[in-house]
């Protein structure tokens, strides 16, 4: 049986890391971003991603591309209070981690299969557990 191209296989995260990393065109985040669209994944990022991905110095150009590629989810009261719900299962602290947390909690949102592109893979793992996969970038 094949799966309907309308509907998505999983979906595909990233953190500020990979979006950054996608915003340079990096080689190793460009083929899973080649993978995901050759196996119908969607592509997400957490909108408070984009507060660690935007400063003065960045491609606007090639970051404006990058996100019209992509999903930028919002953080919605529900996405809050399951991001503060993760950070007190995992004894963090939200001062610190609050953006891990909203990214964690929109991936858990997610369709899945969910796998997460990040560069902090021991904070995402503490955040979401076993229920993702994480791919340190």
């Amino acid at each position: 049986m094949t799966r309907s191209p309308a509907l998505p296989g999983g979906t595909l995260v990233l953190d500020s890391e990979g979006l950054a990393k996608a915003v340079l065109r990096d080689r190793s985040v460009t083929g899973w971003l080649a993978l995901a669209r050759a196996d119908d994944l969607r592509v997400i990022t957490s909108a408070a991603t984009l507060v660690e991905v935007v400063h003065p110095r960045i491609n606007r150009p090639a970051l404006e591309w990058t996100l019209s590629r992509l999903v930028v989810e919002p953080v919605t009261e529900p996405i809050a209070r399951r991001a503060a719900a993760l950070l007190a299962d995992a004894g963090l602290h939200g001062h610190k981690y609050a953006i891990d947390a909203m990214l964690s909690a929109t991936a858990l949102a997610a369709p899945g299969p969910v796998t997460i592109l990040t560069s902090d893979p021991e904070d995402v793992t503490m955040l979401c557990g076993g229920r993702v996969t994480v791919i340190k970038i």
